[in-house]
């Protein structure tokens, strides 16, 4: 497993994982990001529209750094967030995507938000609750736990759930029991809870007959159901009082099966039934609400014509951009990093991610100097002509000949 510790990371080009240095890392404007947030995130996404992007570069052009920084953006928007990596996260059919994006989710967490909103929509604060075991025992402590209140209780978890149309019905069913028992009333015995969550996590031991008894339709979330069941598990992230559901999925040119040191791999057929997968989440998209999907990958996943996408011809003609032009289109399907730093960065934006690296390395002991403009000049002329990314030579220029003793922290 690569090291984790920041020092490493960014003597290799690595996007640390602490999101406070990112943050610290990153020049105070980004074109993606703000015209994510502007476009997507703040309003067509929160209002209930759903959108794809790809994001692609070279190697260390920034694109975890970027997806990391976009995750961040989102919860600062109200979303619930979900990240994946295309080379631990089998994805060569929706039931993988579902499962490693129900694992990313608390769903008790979620339970909880969506109780505490019946319990609003009845007129009571859940506030008042918190020294009670359940909102059941308030009410029977106030002497309001009559059968109307219960008649209420009972239409609220209809309503917000049951009567849902973009809800699985077994989805529905089994988020209703949880929200129930969270509020006390319908109460859930033990293996009756370790069921509905058991199939909620595909457990193949879970006998079709257990959920007859619980009033649930016989059947598994599948390949086939799986896209249903995400839509309805977004359905419940926009009711606990979320803005929506973001998902990144980093890595993706792993499908390409290049590297044996990914714990998935991919074989040819694999990697064509992700693209399928991908293929058949694009020509859904509309049907889902509230969600965000990012995939990033290296260039040689589009450009590959025998392997990369471009090899799936039924994927690559939904994505490929129509009209080629030099200018930025944030609204493009594939958004190049390496074009848009070429585009955006100037000499002293250089110089600024520079001094903040700097400042960065300052803070864990470790002394390097920041680039100047002539210098950053050079740099932006030496990346239009060579195989390098821009951030990542304005990397290598500031750590200089620290990187023989950055290496060291390897041992650390």
């Amino acid at each position: 497993m690569e090291p984790q510790n920041p020092l490493f990371l960014l003597s290799n080009g690595k996007a640390p994982e602490d999101a406070s240095i990112l943050t610290r890392l990153s020049p105070r404007s980004s074109f993606v990001l703000n015209f994510w947030e502007k476009q997507y995130l703040s309003s067509f996404i929160k209002d209930g529209g759903s959108k794809i992007k790809f994001l692609t570069g070279r190697a260390g052009c920034g694109k975890t750094h970027t997806l990391m920084l976009a995750i961040e953006t989102a919860k600062r928007n109200g979303y619930l967030v979900a990240r994946l990596n295309a080379g631990d996260t089998a994805l060569y059919t929706f039931q993988e995507w579902f499962k490693a994006i129900y694992h990313c989710i608390n769903l008790q967490d979620l339970v909880t938000r969506c109780g505490e909103k019946i319990i609003k929509t009845l007129g009571f604060n859940p506030k008042d609750v918190e020294n009670e075991t359940t909102f059941m025992d308030y009410l029977c402590n106030k002497n309001e736990g009559d059968s109307l209140t219960l008649r209420q209780l009972r239409t609220e978890l209809r309503k917000a759930f049951l009567d849902n149309p973009h809800m699985d019905n077994n989805f529905a069913q089994v988020i209703s029991m949880l929200t129930g028992a969270y509020l006390g009333y319908p109460q859930l015995d033990d293996k009756s809870k370790a069921i509905i969550l058991g199939w909620l996590e595909g457990d193949t031991t879970i006998k079709l007959n257990q959920l007859r008894g619980l009033g649930m339709s016989p059947y598994r979330i599948t390949k086939y159901n799986a896209r249903h069941m995400l839509r309805s598990l977004i359905e419940m992230i926009v009711f606990a009082g979320y803005s929506g559901l973001f998902i990144t999925v980093d890595d993706l040119e792993s499908v390409l099966g290049s590297s044996s040191m990914t714990p998935i791999h991919y074989t040819k057929m694999r990697r064509d039934d992700t693209f399928e997968s991908i293929r058949e989440l694009i020509d859904d998209i509309d049907s889902f609400h509230h969600v965000m999907f990012v995939f990033a990958g290296r260039k040689v996943l589009f450009d590959d014509e025998d392997h990369g996408i471009r090899s799936y011809q039924a994927l690559w003609m939904r994505i490929q951009n129509e009209v080629v032009s030099d200018r930025i289109n944030g609204f493009s399907d594939i958004i190049d990093l390496d074009k848009v730093e070429r585009q955006t960065f100037t000499p002293e934006i250089l110089v600024e991610i520079s001094q903040r690296l700097v400042a960065v390395l300052h803070d864990m002991d470790t002394k390097a100097l920041a680039i100047d403009l002539e210098t950053a000049k050079t740099l932006l002329a030496k990346a239009d002509n060579g195989d390098i990314s821009i951030p990542r030579l304005v990397n290598q220029a500031t750590l200089g000949k620290l990187q023989d003793k950055l290496q060291e922290v390897d041992h650390v």
